[in-house]
């Protein structure tokens, strides 16, 4: 009865947390040979909050993160756009975190560490493939090995061996000819602390928020993104994607940008390392499931990093998987039970942060309507409007504030698959 997780990033991990707890037996292979806490900050969503609480995780969040209390949106000059209560302190029942996403993955490896033993996790293991068999489904790995079990569940991210197996004609991610520019700095807090900003347009813009409490100076490590666009078509150095960058291919772009608040430029130099990425998605699949085999996380459905619902959707996908096991065990049955519920919300939230009709749509709106100069946003955009845009995502994110504490939890306490 044994499931095979290709995998051990935030998805894996996640679903092995999961699998646990209703006692299924599982293995996850991973492909680096030794995990380390390694990436940038992200946000973690009401809706994921809520799963890794169930999973008993609070205090181990609160160690490395910040619970979020605001977002808001700025014009390239500054000026205030939106701003919103974030996690309970917009209404949820449970908080918004922005934690680092090493820091949450070592989390995550640990607790399973203690509760499955180490022994379920085995690295250096690169997934190579799958085969659907009579009994069940076979995990082939890089080494030539061959593992046979119940199901396989690929968790293996955008660059997957097994969606590409499934998908052969697929071929690379696609670029929408914008860079992410990546890093933490010490900074001083804004915005009354444990608040996210975004700030600017389409074509140039930065996203901030902290990742660590106020230190006795009011300083914290604050993330940062700086996002220009290109031509999609013009080769931007994409053998080097994920690459140590040169804050002078972007810093020129922020000179301005101190407003006050917050001084972009000096956000930037006090970077000890900046990553650059691009900003890639796929286009969504008509199916995540062969046979015992499926695809979660960013195999199955990679997205454009515009709402702070990657890592989320990760978790509330392993959630989801365990219930369907939990209703109809351990077979394919429960693979295309969880696919049914997920896919049709993960295709629209991918076709709404590539139409710009995310939470940050509102930025582009405002550049093209006054060129982010107002004195009231509301002689722009009437707050009305404003206020539906950002609770129409929500909604389409499957994080509604009313919809998700209306929810019964995702895996009843005590529930084991027999």
């Amino acid at each position: 009865m044994s499931i095979l997780i290709a995998g051990g990033g935030i998805a894996g991990l996640s679903l092995g947390l999961t699998l646990h707890q209703i006692g299924v037996p599982f293995r996850i292979f991973e492909a680096a040979r030794e995990l380390k806490p390694m990436g940038v900050g992200i946000n973690l969503q009401p809706n994921a909050v809520r799963e890794l609480l169930d999973l008993g995780l609070e205090a181990e969040l609160d160690a490395i993160g910040v619970r979020t209390r605001q977002l808001g949106f700025y014009s390239k000059l500054g000026r205030t756009i939106w701003e919103e209560p974030r996690g309970t302190s917009a209404g949820y029942a449970w908080p918004q975190f922005s934690v680092h996403r090493g820091e949450l993955q070592m989390l995550l490896y640990r607790a399973l560490a203690e509760r499955a033993g180490p022994e379920c996790i085995e690295t250096g293991a690169r997934a190579a493939g799958f085969e659907n068999t009579a009994g069940g489904a076979a995990l082939l790995l890089a080494d030539g090995r061959r593992v046979d079990g119940s199901l396989v569940i690929a968790a293996d991210g955008i660059h997957s061996a097994l969606r590409a197996q499934m998908v052969p004609e697929e071929g690379a991610p696609v670029w929408n000819g914008r860079i992410l520019w990546r890093a933490t700095a010490r900074a001083p807090a804004f915005k009354g602390g444990a608040a996210m900003a975004m700030i600017g347009h389409d074509h140039l813009r930065l996203v901030a928020y902290p990742i660590s409490a106020p230190d006795a100076a009011g300083r914290v490590a604050m993330n940062w993104i700086a996002e220009k666009s290109f031509d999609p078509s013009a080769p931007w150095r994409r053998e080097d994607w994920n690459r140590p960058a040169d804050i002078n291919d972007f810093l020129p772009d922020f000179a301005e940008w101190r407003f006050g608040w917050i001084d972009v430029p000096a956000l930037i130099r006090g970077a000890e390392v900046v990553y650059e990425y691009p900003m890639v998605d796929r286009d969504p699949l008509d199916s995540w499931t062969t046979g015992n085999v499926t695809l979660m996380g960013d195999a199955a459905h990679p997205t454009y990093p515009v709402g702070s619902n990657g890592a989320s959707q990760a978790i509330v996908d392993a959630r989801v998987i365990g219930a369907r096991l939990l209703e109809h065990g351990v077979t394919a049955k429960a693979l295309q039970a969880y696919e049914a519920e997920l896919r049709p919300l993960t295709t629209a939230v991918g076709r709404a942060n590539r139409a710009g009709s995310g939470p940050d749509g509102v930025l582009q709106r405002v550049e093209d309507l006054c060129g982010g100069n107002f004195r009231d946003i509301g002689e722009v955009i009437p707050q009305a409007e404003l206020a539906a845009h950002a609770a129409k995502y929500k909604s389409i994110a499957g994080f509604s504030i009313e919809g998700l504490n209306a929810r019964p939890p995702t895996i009843p306490t005590g529930a084991r698959v027999s």
